[in-house]
């Protein structure tokens, strides 16, 4: 199955996502009549280059949220197909926008053409769901506001909204997350 969650910046939208996959795991192990019997931890797949210390206090952040909840983090910033991601029984894969923003420029700072980069991020998806039962994907909405960007960040934006759209598309589930309140889109 894969869970498609979106919503703004602190809508909490990361908590639910971690906590609805435990559940399902849960569910799905305690399931006489499911085939999925190994209990192996869950995978949080973090796709956060943590740049400066910002982006190490959310890290940082992210990972006491966690805590306890026994995830695996793997660190992948790009290239998921190329993952060496082992058979299990549930991914958290946090976040599309990050792994949009990593794809879409290489590591000098240049812009990749946006048409291999949606290429590339769904056949990376569709190699992560080949490695598990239940895959939940967390995204962010960055189309919702008025304001006038860069070019650049109008090339992210759409990018970003067309995965998140074949996203939904392949997504047996999507929920929005608001103000910590969870709508089934799907």
């Amino acid at each position: 199955m894969l869970h498609v969650i979106t919503g703004g910046s602190g809508s909490g939208k990361s908590a639910y996502a971690e906590n609805w996959l435990l559940e399902q795991r849960e569910k799905n192990l305690y399931d006489e009549n499911s085939e999925n019997t190994n209990p192996s931890a869950p995978l949080y797949i973090a796709t956060m280059i943590p740049y400066g210390k910002e982006g190490e206090t959310k890290v940082i952040r992210h990972r006491r949220l966690r805590a306890g909840k026994g995830f695996r983090t793997f660190e992948c910033y790009r290239d998921l197909v190329k993952a060496d991601i082992p058979v299990n029984t549930g991914i958290l894969l946090e976040c599309m926008s990050n792994l949009t923003a990593n794809e879409l420029y290489d590591e000098a700072g240049n812009m990749n053409k946006p048409e291999k980069v949606k290429r590339q991020i769904l056949e990376g998806i569709r190699h992560v769901i080949e490695k598990t039962d239940l895959l939940v994907i967390v995204t962010n909405e960055v189309q919702g506001d008025q304001m006038e960007y860069s070019e650049e960040t109008k090339i992210y934006q759409r990018v970003l909204g067309e995965v998140n759209q074949s996203l939904a598309g392949l997504a047996e589930k999507v929920t929005e997350v608001v103000y910590g309140i969870p709508v089934e889109i799907k």
